[in-house]
């Protein structure tokens, strides 16, 4: 992933998404998602799989992958969008590329594109050194709500 200039990046947002991402929500919570590394335009989150997370058949379902992606696309953009201002999913599209049946997801999510109203991020999730999951998407980067 290449290095990209982000004006708004803060490195205060971004340490405050380190470690676990429970706060970011129900879905993130129930996956224990964990914030391993924030960065200008960047993150690596990771999940560990568990048995509650895999189908009859023993492959972890594709929803978790869905799910993993859909949150570190939105994620990405706080630390490098304007305060107050938050994300807004509109499209993300998957490649699932092989089966998992343990270990843990890495994703990687890297800002290709950012503009005052839209980011397009891609998502590359690897499962024990192997590339299982190819995503990209764009998210609305909705102002900041006035003060009531």
């Amino acid at each position: 992933m290449s290095e990209r200039e982000f004006p708004l990046y803060s490195e205060k947002t971004a340490a405050g998404l380190r470690g676990s991402g429970e706060d970011a929500g129900s879905l993130a919570k129930f996956l224990h998602i964990e914030h391993i590394d924030v960065g200008p335009g960047t993150l690596h989150a990771r999940v560990a799989v568990r048995a509650e997370l895999l189908t009859p058949f023993g492959n972890l379902h594709g929803g978790v992958l869905s799910a993993l992606c859909d949150h570190v696309l939105g994620t990405v953009c706080y630390p490098v969008i304007e305060r107050g201002a938050w994300a807004a999913t509109t499209e993300f599209k998957l490649n699932l590329l092989a089966p998992i049946t343990r270990g843990a997801l890495d994703a990687r999510a890297e800002v290709i594109s950012l503009t005052s109203k839209t980011a397009v991020v891609r998502i590359d999730v690897e499962n024990e050194d192997r590339l299982v999951c190819a995503a990209q998407g764009t998210v609305l980067i909705m102002p900041p709500r006035p003060p009531r």
